[in-house]
């Protein structure tokens, strides 16, 4: 990918984290536009790299890129629009049960990628925390390999003060027990977002996050 091929897109969501307003934007729908596309690109030569990696199926952006319009209805905030571009990759889209690969593009040095049990039901929790019960050395084996661990460091999240309902507080898990959520993230600078590697870059973090999604999707996802 070429040197600075994200820059129209960081350029645009630096503007709109100045003026996020309704009037702002719509007299800027082609610079939008325009940003919005090359996001999209993006993501197609990222999807198309990482099936080296991963079936996705008949995967495109058009499935994984998510809106910018602010959902408004349970917030104070009121300014209508995300400052970042994102997308959930997975087989079957952004509307997928499976726990997806999650990009997250923002100007400023606000990128990353992340992944896990996050903003997730009561059953899902339910399902890890059962799973976890029943044997943690597969999922424990994934945070102790040392690429992983280099990469992420520990999972972080939500956790409980005490043990969850029905476990009890010597545990030899509890650690994990009282996760409420459970996810990994990786920075992404500005300078690396603009790089022509940044697609390669990004499938090899998505390819050390892989085992822990697949524990995930084989375990907890509905």
């Amino acid at each position: 990918m070429e040197e600075n091929y994200l820059k129209p897109v960081l350029d645009f969501l630096s503007e709109l984290a100045q003026h996020n307003r309704r009037d702002w934007f719509k007299q800027h729908q082609d610079v939008y536009q325009a940003a919005r596309k090359r996001f999209e690109d993006f993501v197609d030569e990222l999807i198309i790299a990482y099936r080296a990696v991963e079936d996705l199926g008949p995967l495109t952006a058009h499935d994984c890129v998510m809106r910018i319009y602010r959902d408004l209805r349970f917030t104070r905030d009121k300014t209508p629009y995300q400052t970042h571009m994102a997308a959930s990759i997975a087989k079957g889209g952004r509307h997928s049960p499976r726990f997806p690969y999650y990009l997250h593009i923002a100007p400023h040095d606000q990128s990353f990628l992340a992944g896990g049990l996050y903003m997730t039901s009561g059953s899902q929790l339910a399902r890890f925390r059962e799973q976890v019960d029943r044997d943690s050395a597969p999922l424990r084996a994934i945070f102790n390999d040392s690429r992983f661990y280099q990469v992420f460091g520990a999972p972080g999240g939500e956790s409980l003060k005490t043990a969850p309902q029905g476990y009890s507080r010597d545990h030899p898990d509890i650690d994990l027990l009282r996760l409420k959520q459970v996810t990994v993230s990786y920075p992404l600078p500005d300078a690396l977002v603009l790089s022509p590697t940044i697609i390669d870059h990004v499938v090899e973090i998505f390819t050390v996050m892989k085992p822990f999604l697949d524990y995930l999707n084989e375990t907890v996802a509905a």
